[in-house]
């Protein structure tokens, strides 16, 4: 959960945008562009594309690099300006085989996924008696002995929320548990997959090795098969599980960002960036994490596009290897920090419904807020006093201060498919994909020709 300010621009919309000065009618063409945007078919075709002729997209793998050509034949094909690919090299961790089953007492196979950068087993496997952890804060206060030598097992369930809030909490089991039971002496580690689903699929996701830690083979159980395990453990006896995970990593392999514009007329007033990744997991094809964001970034700066000429220049940032640490935020950064950008804003977490706006606009900006607010509100969204954080493909650009504007979207089901096989077309729904295009559209509207003044650099 993100926290309010105090004293700050989000302080003061408290007393500015949650009153009856809300009810300030939206400049008359924001009407006209929100239902036109409403209408939109770029977004679907481009999703429908990219999970079609290029399915999924591993950062640093040939697919990825598909990836980057078909968006730059798409995107100039849509009458993008400078679209180009900008690659860089990055080590890449590759899936091997993923295998597991019950030994003893109650023999049975068990569906998992190998996690991000997990260690790697023989081809012949590991055998080990399972410790089971309700909890990564169990886990982390067990003393080193009841690990030595065995394959941990944490069994905390994520429970959905509107915001996805209870990811930062529930995914710890999944960023940190691999090395708190490496450096306790465990051989692997297993844990309930941070999804809210009951299909038997599992969720897989990066973690990354504490300094100086041993990479451990490390899985998350389909949430069913971390039940079953569960089930099997409290029966009271000893359990073994043989786990095969044979996965690899390889040096300086190429991923890269495509950028795409949609020129400005004054070219001192800044960048608007519109962000999202390109690359997805392996197992889905990646629909919800992260097509439709770049459909939704490309449709809504098309649809701005269409009213005329922005003042100023609105940059689509399709990055590369977000989902394995945030590689192509950092390329973008270092290549183009030195440029000036006016707001950054980025869609990655599905499609379904905008439901609030929250920001982090400089002080002063007060009526810029209201304006993007007011076009909002018909779309059924409603301003939050909530500071905006942006996400991992514009990270650096919000440390270094450049303003950002949160455009969430309901993530109740948003966990039920991430990071799974079941990340695929059939998930999108369409029109709930055209209220986003059409609160980007009118929100990048807003900000492309503010007359105020933004921005860093």
């Amino acid at each position: 959960m993100q926290k309010i300010r105090s004293g700050t621009l989000a302080a003061l919309l408290l007393g500015s945008i949650f009153t009856p000065a809300l009810s300030h009618a939206a400049p008359a063409d924001s009407a006209a562009i929100r239902d036109a945007a409403m209408k939109d078919d770029v977004a679907f075709a481009f999703t429908e594309g990219l999970t079609t002729e290029v399915g999924p997209r591993p950062a640093g793998t040939p697919q990825e690099a598909r990836a980057r050509d078909w968006a730059v034949v798409k995107l100039k094909a849509l009458g993008f300006s400078n679209v180009r690919a900008e690659p860089y090299t990055m080590p890449v961790w590759v899936r091997g085989r993923d295998e597991a089953r019950i030994v003893s007492p109650f023999p049975q196979n068990l569906v998992l996924a190998a996690l991000g950068n997990s260690g790697s087993t023989s081809d012949k496997g590991i055998e080990g008696e399972i410790v089971y952890f309700a909890s990564i804060a169990d886990l982390d206060a067990a003393p080193a002995a009841a690990l030595k030598g065995k394959i941990a097992f944490v069994d905390h369930g994520m429970k959905a929320t509107q915001d996805g809030s209870s990811y930062g909490y529930f995914g710890a089991a999944r960023r940190q548990g691999p090395s708190i039971a490496s450096k306790k002496g465990a051989i692997a580690i297993l844990i309930r997959s941070i999804g809210t689903d009951h299909h038997r699929v599992p969720h897989t996701g990066v973690q990354m090795w504490a300094d100086g830690v041993t990479p451990i083979p490390a899985a998350a159980l389909s949430v069913p098969d971390a039940e079953q395990l569960a089930r099997v453990i409290a029966r009271g006896q000893p359990v073994k599980v043989h786990l095969t995970l044979t996965s690899k990593m390889l040096k300086d392999q190429p991923s890269g960002n495509v950028i795409a514009e949609i020129p400005g007329s004054d070219p001192t007033a800044g960048i608007v960036v519109a962000a999202c990744h390109l690359d997805s997991w392996d197992q889905g094809t990646g629909a919800i994490d992260d097509a439709t964001g770049c459909g939704i970034a490309a449709a809504s700066a098309l649809q701005v596009a269409k009213t005329g000429q922005p003042r100023r220049t609105i940059r689509v940032l399709m990055a590369g290897a977000e989902e394995v640490g945030g590689d192509g935020a950092r390329a973008y950064y270092k290549a183009h920090g030195a440029e000036k950008h006016a707001l950054a804003i980025e869609s990655d977490f599905g499609a379904d419904r905008i439901w609030r706006v929250d920001f982090k606009l400089p002080q002063g900006h007060e009526a810029l807020a209201k304006r993007v607010a007011a076009a909002l509100a018909p779309l059924g969204v409603g301003a939050s006093t909530q500071e905006a954080g942006g996400g991992a493909d514009i990270a650096p650009l919000v440390k270094a201060g450049v303003p950002v504007i949160d455009l969430q979207q309901d993530g109740t089901r948003y966990f039920d498919l991430h990071h799974t096989p079941d990340d695929t077309l059939d998930k999108v729904d369409p029109e709930q994909l055209r209220q986003n295009v059409a609160a980007w559209t009118v929100t990048l509207d807003a900000v492309a020709n503010a007359p105020e003044s933004m921005g860093v650099n």
